[in-house]
């Protein structure tokens, strides 16, 4: 795989790049070839032979997004598969604590499933976007999601955006959708999303407020498009750099040689000029 050269998604990732004063956002759109390179292909066989052993071809996903309760777009329990759906099948959630609830359900609950290729794009995607920080290869499929359709897909782009930068984003998101429409044909993807927990997070840090990240998987076009943002507070940046200094203050306090020719105090050693006092 490799990233595909795009100038106007380029401008669009950097007008997704602002700073409003209660937070910072960095967002990018990004377009990916699936045509897998020679260590790729290695890799995915490698993979591959870890499902050779009859475990199924077909891995489960989390629920939508979208449609999480907490999701600024949450609103209806119905899930409809689009057209370009991955398979689902029905699957049995049990409570580890045995309980019951809204919270717990039980008996029989649909869940979809994911190719191991398919998989193994999404997988490949986050490492090129994240080079060479991070390493999704050992994700698991849960940590994934289906989403159902495109609507609920804005619809909960523009909750994030709109609440942060207010009008300003309305008014850019024509541009923004036509953009990723030109190059991926929507009408014809499947739409994935990334939701790790904080340890994989790599928007995990401390001061994060929010962040997405949705992948738009066209197989005719053998192409994925990643759209990823995440927004953190201006105080995080400045708490790092109090961190920071109070370390490289330490780092010389430590390396600082308290030797004093005339003796010492207590078992440690001071400079000559601390005492003269």
């Amino acid at each position: 795989m490799k990233l595909l050269e795009n100038a106007k998604l380029d401008g669009i990732s950097a007008h997704l790049c602002m700073d409003t004063g209660d937070c910072k956002i960095t967002g990018r759109v990004e377009s990916y070839s699936c045509k897998m390179a020679g260590s790729e292909k290695k890799l995915y066989k490698q993979l591959s032979h870890q499902h050779s052993d009859g475990s199924s071809s077909l891995q489960a996903l989390s629920p939508p997004q979208t449609l999480m309760v907490g999701s600024p777009v949450c609103g209806s329990p119905t899930f409809s598969p689009t057209n370009n759906s991955t398979s689902t099948q029905m699957v049995f959630v049990r409570s580890v604590s045995g309980g019951s609830g809204p919270s717990e359900p039980q008996g029989p609950q649909l869940r979809e499933t994911i190719g191991n290729k398919t998989l193994f794009y999404l997988k490949s995607t986050l490492n090129l976007s994240f080079q060479p920080d991070y390493d999704f290869t050992d994700s698991k499929s849960e940590e994934f999601s289906h989403e159902p359709n495109i609507k609920w897909v804005m619809d909960a782009v523009r909750s994030n955006l709109t609440a942060a930068v207010g009008d300003s984003f309305i008014h850019f998101e024509p541009q923004l959708w036509a953009a990723i429409d030109e190059e991926i044909h929507l009408s014809d993807c499947a739409i994935y999303s990334y939701n790790p927990d904080l340890d994989s997070d790599p928007y995990g840090e401390a001061g994060s407020l929010w962040s997405f990240n949705y992948f738009f998987y066209n197989k005719k076009l053998k192409r994925i498009l990643f759209f990823t943002c995440y927004a953190i507070s201006p105080s995080a940046n400045a708490d790092l750099e109090e961190q920071l200094d109070d370390m490289e203050l330490d780092q010389v306090i430590g390396d600082q040689d308290f030797t004093d020719t005339t003796g010492q105090f207590g078992g440690f050693e001071f400079p000559g000029r601390l005492m003269a006092y």
